[in-house]
């Protein structure tokens, strides 16, 4: 890909965040995010295929970078000293990102997909390379205290599950403390129910 190319496209996927943050991902048009990244609809339709394959190429980057930035911390050395899960779980929320654009948009692309079995398909297997992406950290976390994880996927899947539905709450009611300090409990009971006494 050429520099050009790869300037016109990452133009594209920031001009379309904008407008499915905007607008509702139902709703956006690609003239209306050729307008918004200053392109025609050659330059769009020589790159995506359509909105679909644009939201997803979005969500790749957005979850590779995530991945390749847990990766080099876990990577970086030994896992921070901690005492117990309450300060497991600071440590992997603090590596969780809360984005409430992105939030809208996501979960609009994936009642979307809902309908689509092959997007489906997709997103299915997306979600499970961000769960599995965090799991090497934090079980390095829980060995820290003494547990292990009998089954990562299991767990994986409980968190994916919890950030998604516990995010919800915050976004709906951001300045309330407790909803956030019940989404960090929430979490320590998940990973506890997950975990076992390494004996």
């Amino acid at each position: 890909m050429t520099k050009r190319r790869a300037e016109t496209r990452q133009r594209l996927l920031e001009a379309a965040l904008e407008v499915f943050a905007e607008e509702g991902f139902g709703r956006s048009t690609v003239e209306q995010v050729c307008t918004r990244a200053g392109y025609t609809r050659g330059a769009f339709y020589s790159n995506f295929a359509s909105l679909d394959e644009l939201f997803l190429a979005m969500w790749e980057q957005r979850s590779t970078t995530q991945i390749d930035r847990l990766r080099q911390r876990f990577e970086a050395g030994e896992p921070p000293a901690v005492r117990d899960m309450t300060e497991v779980v600071g440590h992997v929320l603090d590596e969780v990102p809360m984005d409430e654009e992105w939030y809208r948009v996501s979960a609009e692309f994936t009642a979307h997909a809902l309908r689509n079995p092959s997007l489906r398909a997709v997103v299915a297997a997306r979600e499970r390379a961000i769960a599995a992406s965090f799991l090497p950290f934090l079980r390095a976390l829980l060995a820290r205290i003494g547990r292990v994880v009998p089954d990562p996927d299991a767990l994986g899947q409980a968190l994916v599950a919890v950030h998604d539905g516990t995010a919800l709450q915050c976004f709906t009611e951001p300045d309330d403390p407790v909803v956030w300090r019940h989404r960090a409990e929430l979490f320590g009971h998940v990973v506890t129910a997950y975990s076992v006494e390494d004996k």
